[in-house]
């Protein structure tokens, strides 16, 4: 199992609600927070593998119209 940690920029005032819609529709996601500083929100999410973390970035997490960019940051180790 592996770990991402995806940071996220949104538009302007969009963060609570970006945050709220991943934790619905990812179900792989461990935590999800709107946050200060740098990035707008984080999201952990834990897949199997690398080609599930690239399906759910891709397809569901920067498909979503308010996200502007991500930073994604995977574990060294696998998670067990």
């Amino acid at each position: 199992m592996l770990r991402a940690y995806i940071f996220i920029e949104t538009k302007p005032g969009t963060s609570l609600e970006v945050v709220k819609r991943i934790k619905s529709t990812v179900k792989e996601v461990v935590q999800a927070d709107a946050i200060y500083g740098r990035f707008d929100a984080i999201v952990i999410i834990e897949a199997p593998n690398l080609e599930s973390i690239n399906e759910i970035l891709y397809k569901v997490i920067e498909r979503d119209p308010n996200i502007v960019h991500t930073e994604t940051s995977l574990t060294l180790t696998e998670i067990e």
